[in-house]
C-alpha cells in the first residue's frame, strides 16, 4: 500500500537577488515523499516549488492540495492524469517522486552517462539584476568559473546602462568566445522593443527571452516577423494547458525558440509535450531550471541530458542558496556534472 507526506522547506538565497518581479531573499518549496508501506526504507521524493509572480499555481490552496494528493496517493494516475492539470508544480513534485520511488530512492531518475560521470551539461552562466558594479562582478567570476555562455537578465537599471555593460562584455570577449542571451522578463514595450532588440543585435546577442509581457499575441507575432534578433518564448508558455492552445500559440507567434522550464509547465511530461510541437514546427528549444533546490534540479537535469540537445542549458548549479541539500551535483569550467561518488544528504 502506497503512502505519501510531504515537508516544507523553504530555501534561503546567500545574497538577495533581483528579478524583473523584485528582489528575492527566499523562495517556498516543498518535498512531496512516496514509500511502499511494506518497504519504508526506499522513499522516492520530489520538489513542489514555486517562484513569486511567476507561478501559474501560486494561489490560496496550495499545501492543500499537495496534502490531498498526500492523503490520496492511491489514487496517483488521476493525478497524473486530470488532478494536477492546473497544478503544474505539484505534477512536477509527484512526476518525479514517483520516478524516484520506481529507482528505490536512489535519485537515479534518469540512467545515463551523465549519472555515470561519463559525460556533462553544458550550461549558461546567470547574471542576477543589480548594480552596473554588481553585475560586471558577477561577469567576472562567470568568465573565471570558465563559462563560455553568459546570460544576463536586464530591465533592473537604465537600458542604456545595460547597453554599455554588453557592450563592455563584447570589446573584450567576441561572439566565438562568449556567448550572450539576455532576458527582459518582460520588460520592454511593444513601441519600444524592435528599437532595442536593433540595439541588441547590433552586439550580437544570441537571443533574447520575452521581450515584451506575456499574452500579447499578435505583438509577439509581429516582434517575431521584424526581429534582427532571435526571440525565446518563456513566461508566454506558462499557465497554458490545453494542447490546442500550445498550437494556436506557436502557429500565431512562430518564435525563433521556446524555453522549457519543468515546474513551471506541467513537469516533464508537459514540457515533453512542447518540444514535440515545436519540433514539428522546427522551433529550437532549450531546458531552464527554476530556482529549484538540489532535488529538482537533479531530476531536471538528468531528463534534460536523455534530450540530447547540444545547445546550452539553463540549468542552476545550487550554489546560490544557504541551505541547498548536498547532492552529487555540480559544477565544472561551464558544464553542469554529477560525481559517482557524491553523497546527498537531506
Amino acid at each position: 500500500m502506497l503512502k505519501a507526506d510531504y515537508q516544507y522547506y523553504p530555501l534561503y538565497f546567500k545574497q538577495a537577488s533581483g528579478t524583473s518581479r523584485g528582489v528575492l531573499t527566499q523562495k517556498d518549496s516543498w518535498f512531496l515523499r512516496i514509500w511502499d508501506d511494506q518497504n519504508p526504507n526506499y522513499k522516492g521524493i520530489g520538489e513542489c516549488s514555486l517562484i513569486p509572480g511567476l507561478s501559474s499555481d501560486e494561489r490560496p490552496g496550495y499545501e492543500e492540495k499537495i496534502k490531498e494528493v498526500c492523503d490520496c496517493i492511491d489514487d496517483y494516475w488521476y493525478y497524473l492524469e486530470e488532478g494536477l492539470k492546473e497544478w503544474p508544480s505539484i505534477y512536477f513534485g509527484l512526476e518525479t517522486a514517483f520516478l524516484d520511488f520506481q529507482a528505490k530512492g536512489s535519485k537515479i531518475l534518469f540512467p545515463s552517462d551523465f549519472t555515470e560521470s561519463k559525460a556533462q551539461i553544458p550550461i549558461n552562466g546567470l547574471v542576477w539584476m543589480g548594480d552596473v558594479s554588481f553585475m560586471k562582478e558577477q561577469i567576472q567570476q562567470k568568465i573565471e568559473d570558465g563559462f563560455t555562455c553568459l546570460k544576463l537578465k536586464i530591465g533592473a537599471i537604465d537600458f542604456e546602462e545595460e547597453v554599455k555593460l554588453l557592450q563592455s562584455i563584447r570589446f573584450h570577449f567576441s561572439p566565438d568566445e562568449v556567448e550572450l542571451r539576455v532576458d527582459a522578463n518582460g520588460g520592454f514595450l511593444p513601441t519600444n522593443a524592435l528599437n532595442r532588440l536593433q540595439i541588441l543585435s547590433d552586439l550580437q546577442i544570441h537571443s533574447i527571452e520575452q521581450p515584451i509581457k506575456a499574452g500579447q499575441w499578435a505583438e509577439m507575432a509581429n516582434l517575431c516577423a521584424l526581429t534582427p534578433l532571435s526571440i525565446a518564448l518563456d513566461e508566454e508558455l506558462i499557465g497554458i494547458y490545453d494542447s490546442v492552445v500550445k498550437e494556436e500559440l506557436l502557429d500565431c507567434i512562430k518564435p525563433q525558440y521556446i524555453i522549457l522550464k519543468p515546474s513551471l509547465l506541467g513537469g516533464l511530461k508537459g514540457s515533453k509535450e512542447w518540444i514535440n510541437l515545436a519540433e514539428e514546427r522546427n522551433i529550437p528549444w532549450w531546458i531552464t531550471s527554476a530556482l529549484e533546490s538540489n532535488i529538482g534540479l537533479n531530476a531536471i537535469a538528468q531528463w534534460t541530458y536523455t534530450l540530447n540537445n547540444s545547445m546550452p542549458q539553463g540549468l542552476g548549479t545550487g550554489q546560490i542558496y544557504s541551505n541547498n541539500i548536498q547532492s552529487p551535483l555540480f559544477m565544472n569550467k561551464g558544464f553542469l556534472a554529477y560525481s559517482k561518488q557524491g553523497k546527498w544528504e537531506m
